[in-house]
This record gives C-alpha cells, structure tokens and sequence, in this order.
C-alpha cells in the first residue's frame, strides 16, 4: 500500500506527482530541484545543490527518516563540468556507507540539478 508524504517545507509539486511515497519500509522522493518552499531559487551550483538537498531532507524527515536512510540517489546535472562542486555539497549531506548513486547529464529546465533518493526504514 502508498502512503503519500506531503510536507511544507519543501515545495509543492509542479505536476500530477507526489512528493513522497511510503511503500512498506521503503521511501521515494521525487526528483528535487533547488526551488525553495515560495519558488525562489538560488543561483550557482553549489546553493542548488544545497537547497535541492534540503528539499529532499525534508520530504524523508515528514516520512519518518533522516539522510542516512537514503540507500540510493540519482543525480542529473544540466553541467557535468558542476561535478566536483556538487560532490563538495552532496558529501556534507550523507556519510559513509554513502548510498549508491548514479550521476548524468540532463537537459533541465532553468535549473542546474535535481535529485531523487530512495531510503529504507528500519
């Protein structure tokens, strides 16, 4: 069964799709972006990735889990030459055993990274 997360920390969803789901003793986000809660953005690589990071930090904390839940990330870049600074953000939010991760390059939309993760609850 799929309970929806739904927070207000985090911004509303832009299309027919749920921040969260709850499906047993797994959590999915949807891809995050770096608008904040209001649809500001910040600008450069490194403030995306940190309230695109915030973002998803939230929606795992209104299903019942914290950033070291997170068994694995997918991470589109809309620069690849942005991946060591994105590294730099992303290593601040998760510890080791960091989470599998898979990283492209994707045309985005106005912004220069999304991120979507998959966490397993205890």
């Amino acid at each position: 069964m799929k309970k929806v997360i739904r927070t207000d920390k985090a911004p509303d969803p832009i299309g027919p799709y749920s921040q969260g789901l709850v499906c047993g003793k797994r959590i999915y986000v949807s891809g995050q972006g770096p608008r904040k809660k209001g649809g500001t953005m910040p600008e450069g690589i490194t403030e995306q990735t940190r309230q695109t990071l915030e973002n998803v930090k939230a929606i795992l904390e209104a299903g019942g889990a914290t950033m070291d839940h997170v068994v694995k990330s997918t991470v589109h870049l809309a620069n690849l030459d942005d991946f060591a600074a994105f590294n730099e953000v992303y290593k601040q939010y998760f510890r080791e055993p960091f989470p599998v991760r898979t990283t492209v390059g994707s045309k985005l939309l106005g912004i220069l990274v999304e991120v979507d993760v998959i966490a397993e609850l205890d």
